[in-house]
């Protein structure tokens, strides 16, 4: 399964978030579409929060493992809200057709 915990506080909605474990929604050694999808969206949205909204991050990656963390090194900017929100409603639209048992959303206040 995998775990996605989104990290915000009062004062700043998104602080940074972490992306764990693999999907297994698929069959050992058959393409598995729900992870691909998970890490579409994730890797995205790190990406883009970077190079076309020019946010400063902290990133930790595993392949192996399907672990990413990033964290924000400042509030963000109203456009990298915006990237964060869209990242969130996709996992979240994926966790309802999926279900739990492959994906879960979570939010955290730090």
């Amino acid at each position: 399964m995998t775990t996605v915990v989104i990290r915000g506080t009062k004062a700043q909605k998104y602080t940074g978030f972490t992306c764990m474990g693999h999907a297994d929604y698929a069959r050992p050694g058959k393409p598995d579409i729900l992870c691909a999808s998970i890490s579409i969206l994730v890797i995205n949205t790190v990406n883009s929060l970077e190079e076309l909204a020019g946010e400063a991050l902290r990133i930790s990656t595993n392949e192996e493992t399907g672990f990413i963390r990033c964290e924000m090194e400042s509030d963000l900017q109203e456009k990298s809200v915006f990237l964060m929100d869209a990242m969130v409603f996709g996992l979240q639209q994926l966790a309802n057709t999926y279900g739990e048992k492959y994906l879960t959303v979570k939010f955290e206040e730090v």
